[in-house]
């Protein structure tokens, strides 16, 4: 299957109101980035155990490591976890800017450095979501 048939299915697997939501978000940074690079991951390390929730990521982001290599990633990550979901904003040095930012506007989501937090869209404020996630591909760019 390819990564749109893994991100359908995984969003169309999601309970209700997560799955809407999803959906929402998945329309949302198409629509902020369209045509970047699509990814899914599904949770599971190389011996096939599952270490974290499974992820769907948009853009293209590269890892330097001090040593000098070089890994490919994603910019925005969405997930589902079990209270709600995830917005992962990758490539921001300052890991205390997403908080200091979009925090206090964002509404009742839990903002920590790269991550937001929330049960469901009706929750947060879906405008500022968007601009921290605009603020994540320009990071990039």
């Amino acid at each position: 299957m390819n990564v749109k048939g893994q991100i359908k299915e995984y969003i169309t697997n999601q309970p209700e109101p997560k799955r809407s939501d999803m959906q929402a978000l998945h329309r949302i940074i198409l629509e902020i980035m369209p045509g970047c690079k699509l990814w899914f991951l599904d949770g599971k390390n190389s011996e096939n155990k599952t270490v974290s929730n499974p992820n769907i990521g948009y853009g293209l982001y590269t890892i330097k490591y001090a040593d000098g290599k070089t890994k490919e990633f994603y910019q925005i990550g969405v997930s589902a976890n079990t209270t709600g979901t995830s917005v992962y904003i990758l490539g921001i040095n300052d890991k205390t800017y997403l908080a200091k930012t979009y925090g206090k506007k964002i509404g009742k989501a839990s903002v920590t450095g790269y991550c937001i937090k929330f049960k469901t869209l009706k929750d947060i404020n879906i405008e500022i979501l968007e601009a921290a996630i605009r603020d994540g591909f320009e990071a990039q760019s």
